[in-house]
């Protein structure tokens, strides 16, 4: 530890209310969000991350003691060289379920296609009496991805970790991309992106233990 422009104890202790603060502002931003990509909410975790980022800073200048949590930077991200006004844009959305209770996620699909109940028909595609698989095709045909994020418990599913990725592109043809949709997927043309983890909260509870 230098002795050269040590912090003062007033900086570090205006740096962990910082810290604080930005906590309680992301915690009203979630209470209050519109939706599960509320851009409230991705400001609030940025400015925590950022104040976060200060005070471990500040505090290893001043003592050399860091704290027990990691605040994701920008040094793993890839440079941006995209268009600086893109002619379109590609949405890219993964969102992770746990299947949570099975019987539940078939009775659904059931009360949905009554034919979930009886053999297939000979030469037709449908997956075996009972087949989750026949179940989950059936859910996700019939509602919208944002109506089963919102309803998973509901379906018998656990919602897991998801991200959004709206990436640079260039207008196409209909249909061109359709046999490898996601092969395109470059983070050096990546515009924004917004995840949404457990690994978040826990981040936040090294933060304020007594949340």
């Amino acid at each position: 530890m230098s002795d050269a422009a040590q912090p003062t104890v007033a900086e570090v202790r205006a740096a962990a209310e910082a810290v604080k603060a930005a906590i309680d502002r992301h915690l009203e931003a979630v209470e209050s969000r519109s939706g599960e990509n509320d851009p409230a909410v991705f400001a609030a975790y940025e400015a925590l991350a950022a104040a976060a980022d200060a005070y471990d800073e500040i505090l290893y200048d001043a003592y050399d003691e860091v704290t027990p949590f990691e605040v994701p930077g920008d040094e793993s991200a890839a440079a941006y060289l995209g268009p600086d006004e893109p002619e379109a844009v590609s949405v890219l959305i993964r969102r992770d379920y746990v299947i949570a209770d099975p019987d539940r996620l078939r009775a659904q699909a059931t009360r949905l296609d009554s034919g979930l109940a009886a053999p297939g028909a000979p030469g037709t595609a449908r997956p075996a009496v009972g087949s989750l698989n026949a179940a989950i095709g059936v859910l996700f045909g019939e509602y919208e991805p944002d109506e089963i994020a919102s309803r998973c418990e509901e379906f018998g599913l656990e919602e897991g970790d998801s991200t959004l990725w709206v990436s640079a592109a260039e207008p196409g043809e209909p249909g061109e991309w359709l046999p490898e949709p996601f092969d395109d997927a470059d983070p050096q043309l990546l515009i924004c992106r917004f995840d949404v983890s457990e690994v978040f909260d826990d981040e936040l509870e090294a933060l304020d233990p007594e949340r």
